[in-house]
């Protein structure tokens, strides 16, 4: 029987769960198909083949946040955000997977019809694709730290060492931050500074 390309997909994203993307190689890939491992090259040329496929694969369990039900554009970057962090956070490395990735042919219509709607709140086309740009990689580099420190045993509510309050005062008041203790909260606060920079810039008269 032939092996699918859904099939390997399906199997590389379980196995990435179980061993992390440092231990999804080819030949564990190829073990937990029963296939030998030249056959996969098949639907893969290399293991970033793979990772990308995994990537998109993953992208398809991301629910798109419609505009049309949001209060304005600023509800709606923020949600499609919180949105793909989900995503990300969903699967083992989920973001080391991601990183390197870029929009194919098939996401053009997508994008398209985002533009489209930033475009009609006051962005210029350069500075949509900029902001979305930003929004992305603040997205994906947090889930990066996350996900490095919860592989690392120092993932959220890990105790850190105390600082001296009577050295170090107002460490001592952010300790609760330190620690991680609320990344969501965290998460939220560089994402409300982004989407304000926007507004801000967005707000300026054009020189």
């Amino acid at each position: 029987m032939k092996l699918q390309r859904e099939t390997v997909i399906a199997a590389g994203l379980k196995l990435l769960n179980e061993v992390g993307m440092d231990g999804l190689t080819t030949r564990r890939l190829a073990e937990a198909l029963s296939v030998q491992q030249p056959t996969l090259y098949w639907h893969f040329k290399s293991k970033r083949d793979l990772l990308d496929a995994l990537a998109k694969a993953m992208l398809a369990g991301h629910a798109r946040v419609d505009w049309t039900q949001c209060a304005d554009w600023r509800d709606w970057m923020a949600r499609e955000s919180r949105e793909f962090r989900r995503t990300l956070l969903a699967y083992r490395d989920g973001a080391r997977v991601h990183v390197g990735t870029r929009p194919e042919p098939g996401d053009y219509a997508e994008g398209e019809a985002e533009l489209q709607y930033l475009v009609a709140v006051g962005f210029n086309p350069p500075d949509a694709v900029r902001a979305l740009i930003s929004l992305s990689y603040y997205t994906v580099g947090w889930v990066l730290e996350e996900q490095a420190a919860t592989e690392a045993g120092r993932g959220p509510g890990q105790p850190l060492a105390t600082p001296d309050p009577q050295r170090y005062p107002l460490l001592t008041q952010a300790q609760s931050v330190l620690s991680q203790n609320d990344t969501d909260t965290d998460y939220e606060f560089g994402l409300r500074a982004l989407i304000a920079g926007f507004e801000a810039l967005l707000a300026r008269p054009p020189r």
